[in-house]
């Protein structure tokens, strides 16, 4: 029998679901969290009438005081689920998670984890205005202590979420919202991907294409079209912290030529250690330099037209492969 196909919304509203069934320490906390709004997209939806709104707990609008309560109640051995409603608003809370959460356990000689879960969506490509559209993944990346996960598939959310509410660490997983609508099969009952184990979402000879996210599906809409051109293999990396360094160097050594895409601003972004990374290691054996494909260095636009020149896109990757491949 095939795995049912739901969305991306219901895959992680399983997750949570299981999550909270399989281990009393865990529960959620966020604004709006609980019925009849089930979140801002839904996720929770239906969560707080099966398990009461001590599992599932409304907050106020402070995303400061979100964290700071899932890690204290990480402390004494709670597994906290906090939602930051948009991934805009964690600048309000980045005390609490780069300099309180992230450090606790380095500060305490590792007798201390704080295995807290904090997950939310990200826009962009909706004409939500340049406060609530930005990807900062880059933001926590630069934070050691964070671990960092992005779905490109309702299988991975599930996968991914129900990994990170059991990792010891804290743990960010940033849900595309332009991908909460997508239906895919996902496995029934308890489904755990990983972190830091990247998937090949298509295979390739000719050029490797590192990305996450969104960009999957972009990138592997521009393999469709170069299909009979260039062989592309499209490597969705899942998580950005950590990172799977096995299996990217395992691809862009075979094909000799990589692109990194992401949604979040090219300049100075994860593609950037992606491709300084594997030009330090495959120096030499490389057949063209790496290109980066992401947004353009300006705050993201309201207007739908301005909006969509700003994001990386499907026309913008296949400039990229076919720039590589001319090498």
């Amino acid at each position: 029998m095939s795995d049912p196909q739901i969305t991306l919304v219901q895959a992680l509203n399983q997750a949570l679901d299981n999550e909270l069934a399989r281990d009393d320490s865990v529960f959620l906390l966020g604004e709006d969290i609980i019925d009849p709004a089930g979140g801002a997209a839904k996720v929770t939806a239906g969560l707080s009438t099966k398990y009461g709104t001590q599992r599932v707990r409304e907050t106020p609008i402070s995303e400061q005081a979100i964290i700071g309560a899932a890690t204290g109640a990480s402390l004494l051995g709670m597994r906290p689920v906090a939602e930051i409603m948009i991934a805009d608003f964690y600048a309000v809370c980045l005390d609490q998670l780069a300099n309180h959460a992230a450090k606790l356990r380095y500060m305490s000689g590792g007798r201390t984890n704080v295995p807290i879960t904090v997950r939310g969506l990200a826009t962009g490509g909706l004409q939500f205005g340049a406060q609530h559209s930005q990807m900062v993944e880059a933001w926590f990346a630069h934070t050691p202590g964070l671990k960092i996960a992005i779905p490109s598939t309702p299988a991975d959310g599930k996968g991914l979420l129900t990994a990170a509410i059991r990792d010891d660490d804290p743990t960010i997983i940033i849900e595309p919202a332009t991908l909460y609508a997508m239906k895919g099969p996902v496995p029934a009952g308890e489904h755990v991907v990983p972190l830091g184990k990247a998937d090949i979402k298509r295979a390739g000879s000719d050029v490797t294409i590192i990305t996450y996210g969104k960009q999957v599906h972009d990138s592997l809409d521009a393999a469709a079209q170069l299909a009979g051109e260039i062989d592309v293999e499209v490597l969705d990396l899942r998580s950005i912290v950590p990172w799977d360094a096995e299996a990217m160097l395992e691809s862009v050594s075979r094909t000799r030529r990589a692109v990194v895409v992401h949604q979040a601003v090219q300049r100075f972004g994860v593609g950037a250690e992606i491709a300084a990374w594997l030009s330090q290691e495959l120096f030499g054996s490389l057949a063209a330099p790496i290109l980066r494909v992401g947004a353009e260095y300006t705050p993201v636009p309201y207007s739908a037209e301005l909006e969509a020149a700003h994001l990386p896109s499907t026309a913008r990757i296949l400039d990229a492969v076919r720039t590589v491949c001319k090498a």
